[in-house]
């Protein structure tokens, strides 16, 4: 089982969760920029939930499937369609063989993550087949997908191998079909237009001005075109340092909000540099993390202040929600 890629559009790669465990020799995570919609997509078709997926940015790319596959698309709404016809978000798909996927404008959010039953086969490098496109490594050599790229899917799960085989009989009769049941926006991070970021002081939170800690709260900062996988630059409230501020190099996380001297804060991504000398006035929670994550060039977003207890106390309380959500989620595809 494979899909061809026709057009690549503005920037898909292959991503799963990321590269773990190898920063101290200066290898950056990655993965997936938005790892809930990743992490749902693969549990709605079967897969483990670091399956390797295509991570479809803003806009474009079309795929032909070349066999029958189960798919799901999850995260930023791109306008999916099968041969012309809208496919809903947030569902297991069934595609028929030859039929084309195509992601037109974005209607909201950044990215899309496209699932298939199986994963996306390619080769591991250092246990993980997310691609980083500046040192070239992982994914479908080491680089975006480009026209004419074909990618082979792994083996299916015995639930979507059975899922499938049990609904190929209707799909002869159309080029695709959703199923009835999906997951609603309440199982959903909080997606907005302009969304509240949460975060927690950073360790050099201090050194700030206590109109700068202020402003940082309560104004409104906007990303600027010159954001990336690896940060978001923001233009907002310049931030003060209360004296002059020499800091040595320290490890850095992904949502970590740097201050550089011209005083415009930086927001480390998923291709994060694995250590940063810029002083750290807040970490943004990992529960809104997929939030920022579906942020484009151009958006505005707000941090609010929230206490470490809480930050753990929200992750834990997602972690458990997915755990159940995956377990609902498995018994449907078995109820076939």
């Amino acid at each position: 089982m494979s899909m061809q890629i026709v057009n690549p559009g503005l920037l898909t790669t292959v991503q799963d969760k990321g590269r773990f465990g190898f920063q101290r020799q200066g290898v950056i995570v990655s993965g997936a920029m938005d790892t809930f919609a990743l992490r749902a997509a693969n549990v709605l078709v079967g897969n483990e939930e670091n399956a390797a997926a295509l991570e479809v940015t803003l806009m474009g790319a079309v795929i032909r499937f070349e066999a029958d596959s189960l798919i799901s698309v999850c995260g930023g709404n791109l306008s999916p369609a099968i041969e012309g016809e809208p496919v809903p978000l947030w569902r297991p798909l069934l595609i028929r063989e030859g039929s084309i996927l195509e992601f037109g404008p974005c209607r909201s959010g950044a990215r899309a993550y496209l699932a298939v039953a199986g994963g996306i086969d390619v080769p591991p490098v250092m246990h993980s087949r997310s691609t980083y496109l500046r040192a070239e490594i992982g994914g479908h050599e080491g680089r975006a997908l480009k026209a004419d790229d074909r990618l082979g899917f792994g083996q299916l799960s015995e639930t979507a191998a059975g899922y499938l085989k049990a609904r190929q009989a209707a799909l002869r009769a159309r080029k695709w079909l959703a199923a009835e049941w999906f997951m609603g926006n309440e199982a959903l991070p909080a997606y907005a237009k302009e969304p509240v970021i949460r975060v927690i002081r950073g360790r050099e939170y201090d050194a700030f001005t206590e109109e700068s800690q202020t402003a940082f709260v309560t104004r409104t900062f906007r990303i600027t075109p010159q954001s990336d996988r690896m940060g978001y630059r923001l233009q907002g409230e310049t931030l003060v340092f209360k004296e002059s501020l020499e800091t040595l190099s320290e490890a850095v996380s992904f949502g970590t909000v740097q201050v550089p001297p011209e005083g415009n804060p930086i927001v480390l991504m998923a291709d994060r540099q694995t250590i940063g000398g810029y002083p750290r006035i807040a970490q943004v929670i990992t529960a809104d993390l997929p939030v920022l994550a579906q942020a484009k060039p151009g958006d505005s977003i707000r941090f609010a202040e929230v206490s470490l207890q809480e930050a753990e106390e929200l992750y834990i309380r997602k972690e458990l929600e997915f755990e159940r959500l995956t377990r609902a989620i498995k018994l449907y595809l078995k109820a076939r």
